[in-house]
């Protein structure tokens, strides 16, 4: 078939055709953006998952619904090599241009003379131009060296500019766990009190299963100002939805057989449904797509993933970080005690807590509970299997 009009979408945060089995969190988002126009608080969402689930698709469209609303949206995700300033201040650089228009407000006009102040705090040498005069304006100083203070008057100040038009400020924070300490200390307190004062900010953030405890680590009272929703693999019938859909919309249809070798392959997991989706339906020559054609495009969908979403991860492993990781692969993607994991290298668990500290540093492993480690990558362990038996 046509592969110019094939329906699925593998990739970190493209938003598939069907965007199922997630109601709950962008009922919870719609309800924060409607709470904000009316002049009410806005608990922030956290989203946490193994990677492949959809956390960043659902911050996507959480963009999205926002946008569409006319607010004005910062999404961002956590580098290890640009500070959240940085992120949060270039994201906004286009809807701060935005905001520059004739018969602006007073509240605006402050807001913008806000946000040069902030954009000096990380960028002496940069300067943004909006096209009007500020000179006789009074904005709030947001260079301060303090980013708990700087942000929270930039946010502020935006805030107050969207109200004029009976709008709100959006900031979507992906992969929160890679922020330092200290940032997230920072978007905690502004939460908090963006929640206290009624400002209309709306927060949404997203990172991996350790995330809750991560963020309580931060700020003790992150449990109760978060509102937390695990993300994890589709139930069966929205992981049926989510495959078949895109198909039918496109007037192609998938044999029961095929799509049930897919579903059991995919094993819920978003990410791979769409992967194994799209290379089933271009292995077809027709409708319906075949188990013939669904066999083909599980071989060519692991091959990509082995070679993608699964060796990215694995070349970021040291050697010694490689061996922790193969003696974990036993166990699949239960998890695995670091008990075992000495017993099976013969060493002390205390000997390899640098390792695993690594592990968990580059985002590779979690610890589910105490003495346990997990992949965050699921099939991760099948993975291992596979890559080892062939060098």
């Amino acid at each position: 078939m046509d592969e110019a009009n094939n329906p699925y979408s593998p990739g970190a945060g493209r938003l598939p055709v069907a965007l199922v089995g997630r109601d709950a969190q962008l009922k919870a988002w719609d309800t924060r953006l409607r709470r904000v126009e009316a002049g009410r608080d806005s608990q922030p969402l956290a989203l946490y998952g193994l990677r492949g689930v959809g956390k960043t698709v659902l911050l996507a469209q959480f963009a999205r619904q926002a946008r569409e609303r006319g607010w004005l949206v910062a999404r961002v995700e956590a580098k290890a090599d640009a500070s959240i300033r940085q992120l949060i201040g270039e994201e906004l650089a286009p809807g701060l241009a935005d905001l520059a228009r004739p018969g602006m407000g007073s509240r605006v006009l402050k807001a913008l003379k806000t946000a040069l102040s902030f954009k000096a705090s990380y960028d002496t040498s940069g300067t943004w131009s909006f096209g009007v005069d500020l000179s006789g304006v009074t904005g709030s100083n947001a260079n301060t060296g303090s980013l708990e203070a700087d942000l929270g008057k930039l946010l502020r100040d935006l805030a107050g500019a969207a109200a004029e038009d009976g709008k709100g400020v959006a900031l979507l924070v992906d992969e929160i766990q890679d922020l330092e300490a200290n940032e997230i200390v920072a978007l905690s307190a502004i939460a908090h009190r963006a929640a206290q004062d009624r400002e209309r900010l709306a927060m949404a953030v997203a990172g991996l299963p350790s995330l809750p405890r991560v963020l309580t680590d931060a700020k003790s009272y992150a449990e109760r100002l978060f509102e937390y929703h695990s993300i994890g693999p589709l139930e069966p019938t929205d992981a049926k939805r989510a495959l078949i859909e895109p198909a039918q919309a496109e007037d192609v249809a998938w044999a029961n057989a095929a799509a049930r070798l897919v579903l059991d392959a995919a094993n819920g997991y978003p990410y791979f449904l769409q992967q194994f989706g799209q290379d089933s339906w271009n292995a077809a020559s027709d409708s319906p797509i075949t188990v013939a054609d669904a066999k083909v495009g599980l071989a060519r969908g692991w091959h990509s993933l082995d070679l993608g979403f699964f060796r990215a991860r694995w070349e970021r492993a040291t050697e010694a970080e490689k061996t922790y990781l193969t003696a974990m692969a036993p166990d699949g993607d239960r998890g695995t005690s670091t008990a075992t994991v000495g017993q099976r290298l013969g060493r002390h668990p205390k000997s390899l807590s640098l390792t695993r500290a690594n592990l968990i540093d580059k985002g590779l492993i979690y610890a589910p509970d105490h003495g346990m480690v997990a992949f965050t990558v699921p099939g991760m362990a099948t993975f291992i299997h596979r890559w080892t038996a062939a060098q």
